[in-house]
């Protein structure tokens, strides 16, 4: 029932129209530019597919643009999503296995970000669960780091950086 392939330019309207139909901003126009970068070998994008349905992505950077990461050459998981009609099915334990799979072909650390709302609290547990750490340098907003007494906006780039390693 459950297959992982990578991203191809015939699923960019399925994956855009399903996004659309939740009410979500995910235009076709982004799985255009990752398919190109996919293409490019800066990412790699994985699509799950329930009986043959779109049912989530994740992809795998493998030149982060969060400081630390990129400093060290960790690789990140970025933009992972599972449709809520398909979750429960662990799909999203699938979809994370194949992008920790192959991120440890080419090194031993892996790096994710994750949101702070509370949208995220599955996810938040998920990497928890997964064995992923925060990464010790506080939390980001739009790319740049919280410092005392600055204010933050809660929103989607609000976020706490984890890494998992594996020796």
């Amino acid at each position: 029932m459950l297959s992982i392939t990578e991203l191809r330019h015939s699923d960019i309207t399925e994956i855009a129209g399903a996004f659309a139909a939740l009410g979500w901003h995910k235009p076709a126009e982004q799985y255009e530019r990752y398919l190109q970068e996919q293409d490019a070998g800066a990412r790699e994008i994985f699509v799950a597919r329930w009986s043959g349905v779109f049912a989530g992505y994740v992809t795998v950077l493998w030149r982060p643009d969060y400081p630390p990461f990129a400093e060290r050459g960790v690789p990140e998981i970025q933009d992972f999503n599972v449709l809520p009609q398909f979750r429960r099915r662990h799909i999203g334990t699938v979809l994370m296995d194949v992008a920790e799979a192959r991120i440890l072909e080419r090194s031993p650390t892996i790096g994710i970000g994750v949101g702070l709302h509370e949208d995220y609290g599955a996810a938040q547990r998920l990497y928890v669960l997964r064995g992923y750490v925060p990464d010790g340098r506080g939390i980001t907003s739009h790319g740049r780091r919280v410092n005392w007494g600055d204010e933050a906006r809660i929103d989607d780039d609000l976020v706490l950086w984890l890494t998992k390693s594996v020796s």
